[in-house]
């Protein structure tokens, strides 16, 4: 299956790890190690796109329902990731099952989320399960069902399906798509009338499978050995069954996979060139009278056709943005208006594999007028002078001066300590 790259053109190899035994905290200017991440899977259950952040509902052991919403921030180079291509949180409907890859706040006083005890996912008080409230909720990756199943080679294999009245339960495995599948488990998750079923460039009902007869009005069939991907929700459900989890979405072949891969893979595309594109600093060389040389590393994850525009030569800006990549200077007046502006001296490959979360990208940046933002180890947002000239909604900028560096919509207080 088509897999949108991670890096400009590559995506990075997941190391099949142990949770880490000592929790990681990462260092300004440097991007963490796959392996030292923390992983577990939750329910988006909240989100507060502006500000990168949100809240899941973490798997845990027993019983799903009871484990409150843990909040979690995105790094500054963290990644989304929905059906397979880069995406913004605003793009993932609530309800969606998403694996994670996450390290403790790297800067505890300036952490978007509650700072929780570094043993946290210890804590067991009231109904909560043990793990589902780790103190790890900065986020170097995340993604939905089919993105993490596409990036570490899986696919689910359809066992049996039991359906009454265009509803019912479904059994599945999911299985690496290459080699011996090794200790398998199958997994019954429900599905009803508003699942969608996606063939080639077909979006099916249920009921058109029914129609068709693929699938039985009532009763069971064996649908053993069709390959698929799934993305999953989770919906309460009867019973008592707390850990059963929803389908709401079937790709029967590779062409609809990629189908939506492309389409997600677009839509991002042009949100980046709206808000440009984030990177963070290695080195400046200061000259005279304001006159600077500004290196900075591009972040990995983003579609290949949004590097490919960043060309030796071209004029180009560049905007000092906060850990949560709201422009900080500007403020009604706009990015562009208040960037530091200049030509593109460089761009070069990194020799190595690039680290998650970094495309190994480098540009060498020349203005005239270096502003505030623009130091080693900041964060900034930088565009080609081609991309849109676009302002910014209120939400997504910190208004110049009148503002402090924290300013957030709203502040953490929001989230209760669990």
């Amino acid at each position: 299956m088509f897999v949108c790259a991670f890096a400009a053109n590559e995506e990075p190899k997941t190391k099949n790890q142990a949770q880490v035994a000592v929790p990681f905290r990462p260092e300004a200017g440097k991007f963490p190690a796959l392996e030292n991440a923390h992983s577990y899977r939750g329910e988006l259950v909240f989100v507060d796109h502006a500000n990168r952040r949100g809240s899941l509902r973490i798997q845990g052991v027993g019983s799903f329902r009871r484990n409150e919403p843990h909040p979690f921030a995105l790094l500054p180079y963290g990644m989304v990731r929905y059906h397979g291509a880069p995406a913004d949180l605003r793009d993932i409907p609530l309800g969606t099952m998403m694996h994670v890859l996450a390290y403790l706040p790297p800067d505890p006083k300036n952490s978007a989320v509650p700072v929780l005890p570094i043993n946290n996912k210890e804590n067991t008080a009231g109904f909560r399960d043990r793990g589902t409230a780790p103190a790890e909720n900065h986020i170097l990756l995340l993604e939905d069902e089919p993105s993490y199943d596409l990036r570490t080679g899986k696919a689910w294999k359809l066992g049996e399906v039991v359906l009454q009245n265009h509803a019912g339960l479904m059994v599945a495995t999911r299985e690496p798509t290459q080699g011996s599948p090794g200790q398998t488990t199958d997994e019954t998750m429900t599905f009803d009338a508003s699942t969608r079923v996606w063939r080639g460039r077909e979006c099916l009902g249920i009921e058109d499978l029914i129609a068709e007869g693929t699938w039985p009005a009532e009763g069971k069939k064996s649908l053993s050995p069709q390959v698929v991907q799934l993305g999953l929700t989770w919906k309460p459900t009867a019973g008592s069954v707390f850990n059963r989890f929803h389908i709401a979405d079937i790709w029967i072949d590779d062409a609809a996979m990629q189908r939506a891969t492309q389409r997600q893979t677009k839509a991002y595309e042009a949100f980046i060139r709206s808000r440009w594109m984030p990177a963070w600093i290695d080195a400046v060389e200061y000259g005279k009278f304001g006159r600077a040389t500004v290196t900075v590393t591009l972040f990995g994850g983003m579609p290949p056709a949004l590097y490919a525009d960043f060309k030796k030569g071209i004029p180009a800006m560049m905007n000092g943005v906060e850990q949560t990549l709201k422009h900080t200077e500007g403020g009604t007046a706009g990015p562009s208006q208040m960037s530091a502006r200049g030509v593109i001296l460089d761009v070069a490959k990194v020799h190595g594999e690039a680290p998650i979360g970094s495309s190994g990208i480098q540009i060498r940046f020349e203005t005239d007028l270096i502003t505030e933002g623009l130091r080693p180890t900041r964060v900034v947002r930088l565009r080609p002078a081609d991309w849109p000239d676009v302002h910014v909604p209120r939400e997504e900028y910190i208004n110049g001066g009148s503002a402090r560096m924290d300013e957030r919509f709203p502040t953490p207080a929001i989230f209760p300590k669990y």
